[in-house]
């Protein structure tokens, strides 16, 4: 005899067969399947299945290469924005003491030198005489005389 699966791992899904409503899902950031959740739900795959009829081998091991495929992608993500953001401290940086263009706030050309670089927020920020310009508005650069 099988128990059901706790309520803690498992959350039945609602809803009517055959509805006609909106056929599309929207996964918000607490209720998409975790690694923890993975590792509960699997466990209680194995926990609760049936000893005369055991889980396929090879799905399991398809369901753990699977989850393995998507922890490593979610890290090269992560490192793909560190790296993303190196680059970016990097080319702010290059820009100290040379002559920059962005459009003021009449949308004429203002030109000046960038003496400093900020990176607060995860947008590089030149310090442009006493004017704080995002990196992404500037139009031209030039070499300081």
């Amino acid at each position: 005899m099988t128990s059901p699966i706790p309520s803690d791992i498992y959350t039945p899904v609602t809803g009517k067969p055959g509805n006609t409503g909106s056929s599309t899902t929207k996964t918000t950031g607490d209720k998409s399947m975790g690694q923890d959740a993975f590792l509960k739900l699997l466990v209680a795959q194995l926990k609760y299945q049936d000893p005369t009829n055991p889980a396929d081998g090879t799905a399991f091991l398809a369901q753990t290469a699977q989850f393995t495929q998507v922890e490593k992608l979610g890290q090269i993500a992560a490192d793909q924005e560190h790296l993303l953001y190196g680059q970016m401290m990097l080319n702010a940086g290059s820009l100290i003491g040379r002559s920059v263009s962005y459009p003021g706030e009449d949308g004429e050309p203002v030109t000046g030198v960038v003496t400093s670089a900020s990176f607060a927020g995860g947008s590089p920020t030149l310090r442009v005489g006493d004017v704080d310009v995002p990196m992404f508005a500037v139009t031209e650069i030039r070499r300081s005389a």
